[in-house]
């Protein structure tokens, strides 16, 4: 940490393994082990991304199809989160995206993740929902406010200078109103991630 400035943040990705047995069983121990390492981070600690991944779906098997079912673990997993830590929730499959849902996170003051797939989905949306079939547009993710600062995964190819001005355009006013906004971009071979965040950064000469 010593190698940053000081107002720079982590965040954190959970490991899958263990986030996926804290949302099917007991979550106590599993979010013990997650967060035990965390508090090193202080106030640096930006935000720790939570990932439900798309083939775990709210009225899926895995709760024998019973949406009552899954709203109950994903309560218990909040509940055991240690509020002092950061939570983003990101959930693949659109099927979590309902009210319920929403409170819930509300209620823990955890945060959504806004998350942007390319026309022809990614690993996290093969075993999704379907939204998007292949070679079509999709429409952009509605950002919903459940925490107290917003976490943006854009995960298409690339942006052009529109994309970024539509996408700056619905940060700002999230941002005049204090609160923090996270945005990463997806991972690439030739560093585009990098001058994509840049050139977002730049239409926030004043941020």
């Amino acid at each position: 940490m010593r190698a940053t400035p000081p107002d720079f943040r982590f965040a954190v990705k959970a490991q899958r393994g263990s986030a996926v047995r804290a949302l099917w069983g007991s979550p106590e121990e599993s979010v013990r082990w997650l967060t035990e390492p965390l508090p090193e981070f202080g106030e640096r600690l930006g935000a720790v991304l939570f990932r439900v991944p798309a083939e775990i779906r709210r009225d899926g098997p895995w709760v024998g199809g019973d949406v009552a079912v899954a709203d109950a673990r994903l309560a218990a997993l909040l509940v055991a989160w240690p509020r002092e830590i950061p939570l983003v929730v990101e959930l693949q499959d659109l099927s979590w995206h309902v009210d319920e849902t929403f409170a819930s996170l509300r209620a823990a003051g955890a945060t959504l993740c806004t998350t942007e797939l390319p026309p022809e989905g990614d690993e996290g949306a093969e075993a999704g929902s379907g939204d998007g079939e292949p070679g079509t547009e999709r429409e952009p993710p509605t950002i919903r406010r459940t925490g107290s600062f917003l976490y943006l995964r854009l995960r298409r190819h690339d942006y052009d200078a529109t994309a970024l001005d539509a996408w700056a355009s619905r940060i700002e006013p999230f941002l005049s109103s204090g609160d923090d906004v996270y945005v990463f971009f997806r991972h690439d071979p030739v560093g585009r991630a990098g001058e994509l965040a840049l050139e977002l950064r730049a239409r926030f000469p004043g941020s």
